[in-house]
């Protein structure tokens, strides 16, 4: 139970009643109608606010219980402004006794992290380069403008239309590895600016949904590869995952196989998804810019290869971007370890669920920079450009508390994603086997 202390103000006013509170009370708190948790050693009460966080409910619920202060510092680049919202929250703070990890985590390690990033702020690694970012979406841009220039000099052959899908495809692809830099916060110094563009990247240049991709991809970046609280790996009517879900799905009574689907995510599965949310949630502005993207498309392409060719085409350069997509953001992650929940402290259970490609001009630009999945894990808003300074600190601390640092070549990482499916369907297979 609480304890009741004095706090005195600086205003003259009464000094006000504060609580403290032990771990184990606060662990209570972590049910669907009823969320704590704990920033700096003070508690707050996220239960009626979940709904209206602009992040999505889920994110921060799966923090409820928990010691959420470095997922706070890594989601948030003015935590003193957001400190405001927090403020009316507030019910108490830690015991005085209470360590400030719960769950006996490491405390030092969680410290030596926290340093590490104080270290990568003093070195302005959060300082994004315009010039970067400005160049980024030239290229996408000029891509754009070849693929019109293409068939308007070539015409709508066999050969040219397959090109110009081509340089459609690489032009989705880049939009996308961009509009996660927008989404993450990590180009301008205010999340305003970032949200603004970030709607007209992926909704004018993509035709998707800021609001669908924030409340997704944050809860994968809060719990990486946990089930029940990553929707990466909560996808049972098209697969399982891990060593553990599949037997337990069998136990279950779930009858399926593994289908690792590339060609249909993005065209069907996405697509369905992404309209259906706009549309359920009223996402009007979202729409908005999505209905302005397939207007510039179709009035682009509509004179050239009719309305029925143009939809094959968009639906070929989905298709051929489905498979890019699909292996560039899974082979990070499908590897690691997939398992339910274990409170781990942040660097650990960012280790745990993501390991990195080895670097290349080429693989930088491939894969948007996701190549150094483990640095932008552990630092989302860090502008991508520079995951590989801060690279060779994240391996010190990792060498020094005995956190493994795994990184693979390209192909190798492609490879080990059909291993680890295969594995996957081996595991439920024999649970089918010997029910």
């Amino acid at each position: 139970m609480g304890k009741g202390g004095e706090q005195g103000g600086d205003s003259g006013e009464p000094a006000a009643q504060i609580r403290f509170y032990t771990w184990e009370e606060i662990q209570k708190h972590n049910l669907r109608t009823d969320k704590w948790l704990v920033i700096e050693r003070k508690v707050y009460n996220v239960t009626k606010w979940a709904s209206r966080h602009p992040g999505g409910q889920r994110v921060i619920s799966h923090c409820a219980g928990e010691d959420a202060t470095d997922a706070f510092q890594a989601f948030h680049i003015n935590p003193t402004l957001v400190q405001k919202f927090l403020k009316p929250l507030l019910i108490g703070e830690l015991a005085p006794g209470e360590p400030s990890q719960d769950r006996d985590k490491n405390s030092q390690l969680v410290e030596d992290f926290r340093t590490l990033r104080k270290t990568a702020e003093d070195m302005n690694l959060f300082r994004a380069s315009p010039l970067f970012f400005s160049l980024y979406l030239g290229h996408i841009i000029a891509m754009e403008v070849l693929a019109w220039l293409m068939v308007s000099y070539f015409g709508t052959g066999w050969i040219a239309t397959l090109i110009l899908a081509c340089i459609l495809t690489t032009s989705q692809a880049q939009a996308g590895w961009l509009q996660h830099d927008f989404g993450h916060l990590s180009v301008f110094k205010k999340s305003s600016w970032n949200h603004i563009v970030h709607k007209f990247v992926i909704g004018h240049l993509k035709g998707a949904s800021a609001n669908w991709w924030n409340h997704r991809h944050f809860q994968h970046h809060a719990k990486p590869n946990i089930f029940k609280k990553d929707p990466d790996v909560n996808m049972l009517h098209i697969f399982v995952l891990g060593d553990t879900q599949p037997v337990e799905v069998r136990k279950n009574g779930g009858n399926m196989e593994n289908y690792f689907f590339p060609p249909l995510l993005i065209p069907v599965y996405f697509q369905i998804q992404i309209i259906s949310t706009m549309i359920r949630r009223r996402f009007w502005a979202d729409l908005a810019w999505a209905i302005s993207y397939y207007l510039r498309y179709f009035i682009t392409y509509i004179p050239f290869y009719g309305v029925l060719g143009s939809l094959c085409l968009l639906t070929f350069v989905r298709f051929l971007e489905s498979h890019w997509f699909v292996w560039v953001t899974q082979m990070n992650h499908i590897p690691m370890e997939i398992d339910s929940e274990k409170h781990r402290d942040w660097l650990s259970s960012q280790m745990a669920a993501t390991c990195n490609i080895e670097q290349s001009f080429f693989n930088d630009w491939f894969t948007g920079h996701l190549n150094f999945q483990i640095e932008h894990h552990l630092f989302p808003t860090m502008p991508r450009h520079n995951f590989w300074k801060v690279k060779p600190l994240v391996k010190s601390l990792c060498a020094k508390y005995g956190v493994q640092y795994e990184e693979k070549p390209l192909g190798k990482a492609f490879v080990d994603i059909v291993g680890s499916l295969k594995k996957s369907g081996d595991l439920w297979l024999d649970a089918y086997l010997h029910k």
